[in-house]
């Protein structure tokens, strides 16, 4: 006789489910409306943005209208003092006949566009390789220090944000910052206290290089080309009278 096999127990047709806790994070790009951040808020560019906004919409075609959403935030957020508000966005969307929500993924993709209000002189430190290896960590603990902030963070009379940002596309002046849209190349601790007291005093330094170099010129001096070039001729005669 076969042996009986034991009886198994009927599998159960439920599933259990596991869920967490919704935790708020300040990592999310949700829009969460504030007193200072909501649709009530009107926004319209002035007369003079309004019509450079129409010089540009200008430049695509009709039913393409809506690749003039990065310049149209960027002039609106130049208008509101350096950030975008959603009333920004909501503006530009309706100037350019798009859902909201298309605005939205842009500003909310290139960090070019703050979506919080920043300080009257926004610094952004490069601390990627290039600069790094040449001393951007000293430059960023520098500003962080005389300012009495760390990076994010706007100083309590308003008057700087400093944020620590990816490469600002000037690795030949290595280290760097970038106030506003003015760039400051081959920094020091000591040039860089300088540029900071100019700005909290209501100066503006000169942009550029602060080591006396114009632009991205060997610093020491030609490896190269060091003599006049030869011409046509010069070293090397024709074979014939």
């Amino acid at each position: 006789m076969l042996a009986r096999l034991p009886r198994l127990a009927p599998r159960s047709l439920s599933r259990s489910l596991s869920t967490t806790c919704s935790r708020r994070s300040d990592a999310l790009f949700v829009h969460r409306d504030t007193n200072y951040n909501n649709p009530k808020i009107p926004f319209e560019f002035d007369a003079e943005n309004k019509k450079r906004a129409d010089e540009i919409i200008a430049r695509y075609p009709p039913q393409y209208k809506k690749a003039a959403t990065i310049p149209l935030l960027d002039l609106g957020q130049r208008q509101n003092k350096g950030w975008t508000s959603i009333s920004v966005m909501n503006y530009v969307a309706k100037l350019l006949e798009m859902p909201p929500m298309r605005v939205y993924e842009v500003a909310t993709f290139y960090t070019m566009f703050n979506r919080e209000p920043i300080g009257e002189n926004f610094v952004q430190v490069c601390t990627t390789t290039p600069c790094m290896l040449r001393g951007s960590t000293e430059i960023l603990n520098t500003v962080c220090k005389e300012l009495g902030v760390h990076p994010g963070e706007t100083t309590k009379d308003g008057k700087f944000t400093v944020v620590e940002v990816e490469c600002q596309g000037a690795c030949s002046n290595a280290p760097m910052l970038v106030v506003g849209d003015d760039f400051y190349e081959d920094l020091t601790p000591a040039s860089t206290k300088s540029i900071l007291s100019a700005f909290a005093s209501g100066q503006k330094p000169k942009p550029g290089p602060q080591s006396g170099r114009q632009t991205s010129e060997n610093s020491a001096g030609l490896t190269a080309l060091t003599s006049k070039p030869y011409g046509p001729g010069e070293f090397c005669q024709p074979d014939f009278q």
